[in-house]
């Protein structure tokens, strides 16, 4: 299995991003948003899902992707109490540990720990697309740093030491068994497979079309690592710029729907590149789950932006996905708000993971990836 963890950094818009189509619910979010409300109608209408939500326009590749039965809609997610700061609500879901910045790993960390059904070696068990360790993998030696396959090589000196620089390291990390020694053999080994299979440009598969921009090649860089075989169990990518306090976009229109266009852009190209026959058939064995730290209030604020809110869609997108709209819908009608402003959280942003982690990861031991969760039942996304 591959679990492909997209961190939206900033907050992200998720009433812009599923819509609430019909019923009392509709008045009152037109009434809240009077300018960055996404319309029923017209050249920027929002795309409906089941009738009583519809994606914002800009998400057509994800609708396409929602109508072939791949795209599961969990609403009104995120922690349970509620934490406006970008850092700590960062922290608290990628360390896997509500209330707690403090915790030493990240629950994919404690995954990797806790899983009993991995190879004893794998060459490229985990990728943090970028140049930083995602929090969620904080505390997993094996994770691989990796922005670019075609930088991804020795690089200390001319280019005429190079085989004697990799014989005398290999020398060094074959002296020992320490987790130093093994960590470094690891990664000569991951560094010489990537370097001799990802030379010149990479072709998607299926006429896959990534959008330009780091997300775009990020996204690429998982597809090829999938399709290298070297044991990728998981990747992490962020994708920053949800901080929508100003000039959000009227009428589904603008920046956002900008954004949204490079996401579903790329995760669509990178379902599509993914999606072989046979031993090619990696979306069978894939899962992309979608979140951000916490959404925005109901109501646009003077800048026709929002301000930071509180629960959130979280997007699971996957060959063995039950799609459809998930989770207990709170309403955003008088006395249903948080605080009188957000969007309540009706799913705890743990329950969505456990049952990925059950299901497709085949790791239930939640008590140590999630400490003091105790509440999963399956939503029946996956």
């Amino acid at each position: 299995e591959i679990l492909v963890v997209v961190f939206l950094r900033g907050g992200m818009d998720g009433l812009s991003l599923v819509v609430p189509l019909s019923g009392n619910d509709r008045g009152y979010y037109e009434d809240a948003r009077p300018n960055i409300a996404v319309p029923l109608s017209g050249s920027n209408s929002a795309l409906s899902l089941d009738g009583q939500f519809g994606f914002h326009p800009s998400a057509a590749p994800l609708h396409q992707l929602y109508q072939s039965g791949k795209v599961a809609v969990v609403n009104a997610t995120g922690l349970t109490e509620a934490s406006r700061s970008h850092f700590d609500s960062m922290e608290f879901i990628e360390r896997g540990t509500p209330g707690v910045t403090t915790t030493a790993s990240g629950w994919l960390a404690r995954h990797f720990s806790s899983a009993h059904n991995l190879p004893p070696e794998i060459v490229m068990p985990s990728v943090s697309v970028g140049n930083l360790q995602a929090t969620s993998l904080l505390g997993d030696r094996d994770t691989i740093n990796l922005a670019d396959p075609d930088s991804f090589n020795l690089n200390i000196g001319p280019w005429e030491w190079r085989n004697a620089q990799r014989s005398a390291l290999r020398h060094m990390y074959t002296g020992d068994t320490t987790w130093l020694h093994a960590s470094g053999l690891q990664a000569m080994d991951a560094m010489d497979i990537v370097e001799l299979n990802t030379s010149g440009n990479y072709t998607p598969s299926n006429g896959a079309v990534y959008p330009s921009g780091s997300f775009g090649d990020g996204l690429q860089v998982i597809a090829q690592m999938s399709k290298l075989d070297l044991g990728l169990r998981v990747a992490t990518i962020d994708l920053g710029g949800w901080d929508t306090h100003v000039n959000e976009g009227d009428a589904g229109a603008g920046y956002f729907a900008n954004q949204i266009e490079d996401l579903a852009e790329g995760l669509a190209a990178l379902y599509t590149d993914l999606d072989g026959a046979g031993p090619n058939n990696y979306t069978q064995r894939l899962t992309i789950v979608v979140q951000s730290e916490f959404g925005r209030r109901l109501f646009e604020n003077g800048d026709e932006g929002t301000d930071h809110g509180h629960g959130n869609p979280t997007i699971v997108i996957s060959g063995n996905a039950i799609g459809g709209v998930h989770g207990v819908w709170p309403g955003i009608g008088p006395g249903q708000l948080f605080d009188d402003a957000d969007l309540a959280v009706t799913t705890d942003f743990r329950r969505v993971l456990s049952e990925i982690l059950i299901r497709r990861m085949a790791n239930n031991h939640l008590g140590y990836i999630f400490p003091g969760y105790s509440d999963y039942q399956p939503l029946g996304i996956v």
